[in-house]
């Protein structure tokens, strides 16, 4: 990705959740930014998307399309903006300052409800059922809950998981609770999480701030 300009790295995944085993993987997720001139030239485009599979897997993405992501209240977007810091520069320091203003309350609870029905329907593939990633699925399917629970009630997006449940998700991940045990957990998580959706004041995203920032960085960058 040499032709691009990394602003931000950072780390998640297990290691990030705490749910990591001495043999876990470090999976990481990124920000970079294209040349604007590349991108307003006569036929100039530029990758969206940049994914790198290896033992540490490595997810990075152009700084317009991971805006665009963050104010849909995309999950695994908004980790980046509290996820654990591997390398930034000033830019990518500024870009997790916008954090406040990418999230609504009713983009959370539609992208966050919607990406844990995704890993229930994947923990209950069949062709997982004797596999590591079955669990790793289950773990997603809660851990996502946790967080949309937390970050309505807070406003803050937790990444790590916090103490009370930790056990639990490591047992899960080790596959010690049947698949009925953790959709009865989902259910009641649910319940909660809903609860909280009412009872919390309306949050909109801010377009104003996020706009400024992407603008002045595009003429940085140019």
């Amino acid at each position: 990705m040499s032709e691009y300009k990394v602003i931000l790295k950072v780390l998640v995944g297990s290691r990030a959740h705490g749910l990591a085993n001495p043999d876990s993987d470090s999976d990481y997720r990124g920000v970079f930014v294209a040349k604007t001139s590349d991108m307003l030239k006569l036929g100039g485009s530029t990758k969206s998307t940049q994914w790198i599979e290896a033992k540490d897997d490595d997810t990075s993405y152009e700084i317009g399309h991971f805006l665009h992501l963050a104010t849909k209240s995309n999950p695994s977007i908004l980790e980046v903006f509290a996820s654990p810091v591997m390398e930034s520069t000033p830019e990518g320091i500024a870009l997790r300052d916008l954090f406040p203003y990418v999230w609504s309350k009713k983009r959370v609870l539609d992208a966050f409800v919607g990406y844990s029905r995704n890993q229930q329907k994947k923990m209950m593939d069949d062709k997982y059922e004797s596999r590591e990633r079955k669990w790793k699925y289950a773990v997603a399917y809660v851990r996502v809950l946790l967080q949309a629970q937390s970050l309505l009630a807070t406003g803050m997006m937790p990444v790590k998981i916090p103490d009370k449940w930790i056990e639990e998700l490591r047992e899960i991940k080790a596959g010690r609770w049947t698949v009925g045990m953790i959709v009865d957990l989902v259910d009641r998580l649910k319940v909660g999480l809903f609860d909280i959706y009412e009872k919390t004041p309306d949050k909109e995203m801010d377009q104003g701030p996020i706009n400024a920032y992407l603008l002045a960085l595009r003429k940085a960058n140019w």
